[in-house]
């Protein structure tokens, strides 16, 4: 079994590799590093993820754009398993605007999962595969309105430790695309410390578009404080976020919530 610090080069070394880009002024409707959870064939499943930002944006990158200052970003995602290596998954956006109070249903997002490397159940292993997700949302929370995003996933678990990269290119589909995809990546690390309780890190980071980098400043990167906590039926992920760079929001709240069935 791989121990943690050789594992946790292969993933800095693979996020190095793959990296790729995606735009700033986007709907926030997940944060989260995608690791080895896929639903079992025929089994459905809701997650609710819930967003938000204490000190956000506060100036529109564009014109009629809701900023994310005291922000309410609320989705619902359901999940079917589909085979033992595909799962898809519905994402249903809904927004607070924290400067008006005015509530809107965002757009629309499905997706595609495949993991077609899994380690043991109990004992965990190495992990890989990709997620593809399609959207369109309104222009109050993305200028391009239609995008489409590959997120690579891999990673490594045993009973103790939970490292995961997500390398994802991100492209515009509609309006006025840009002519190069977006990149990015997330990085998590967390360790068991209670049964069914973990603490760790998450780091995720927009780069700018392929071969145009963004200067370290005006890239959107931050730091999380996360815990991962599961023994049924509570199944909840929390992370408390810190901007990095002034492009970056100053402080994020996240929660993602397993609803039981």
């Amino acid at each position: 079994m791989p121990k943690f610090p050789h594992v946790f080069c292969v993933a800095l070394a693979l996020s190095g590799c793959l990296l790729s880009p995606l735009s700033h002024a986007a709907l926030t409707d997940e944060i989260q590093v995608y690791t080895d959870e896929i639903n079992d064939p025929g089994e459905f499943g809701v997650e609710l993820h819930a967003i938000t930002f204490p000190r956000g944006r506060k100036t529109p990158d564009y014109a009629g754009e809701v900023t994310t200052d005291h922000s309410l970003f609320v989705t619902p995602e359901l999940s079917w398993g589909l085979t033992k290596t595909l799962e898809a998954g519905l994402y249903l956006p809904g927004v607070r605007d924290g400067a008006t109070g005015h509530l809107y249903l965002a757009g629309v997002k499905g997706r595609i999962k495949w993991l077609p490397i899994k380690g043991d159940e109990e004992t965990g292993g190495w992990f890989a595969g990709a997620n593809l997700e399609v959207g369109r949302v309104g222009q109050r929370f993305n200028q391009v309105r239609s995008n489409a995003e590959l997120r690579i996933m891999g990673g490594w678990r045993n009973e103790d430790w939970l490292l995961g990269v997500n390398p994802v290119i991100g492209w515009e589909l509609s309006d006025a695309a840009a002519g190069k995809p977006g990149y990015g990546f997330g990085l998590k690390g967390t360790r068991r410390v209670a049964e069914g309780m973990a603490l760790g890190l998450e780091y995720y980071t927009d780069r700018g578009q392929i071969g145009a980098t963004l200067p370290w400043e005006d890239q959107d990167n931050k730091l999380f404080v996360v815990m991962d906590y599961d023994r049924k039926p509570w199944v909840f992920n929390l992370g408390i976020g810190k901007g990095m760079t002034h492009a970056a929001e100053k402080t994020t709240l996240k929660a993602i919530f397993e609803l039981p069935f």
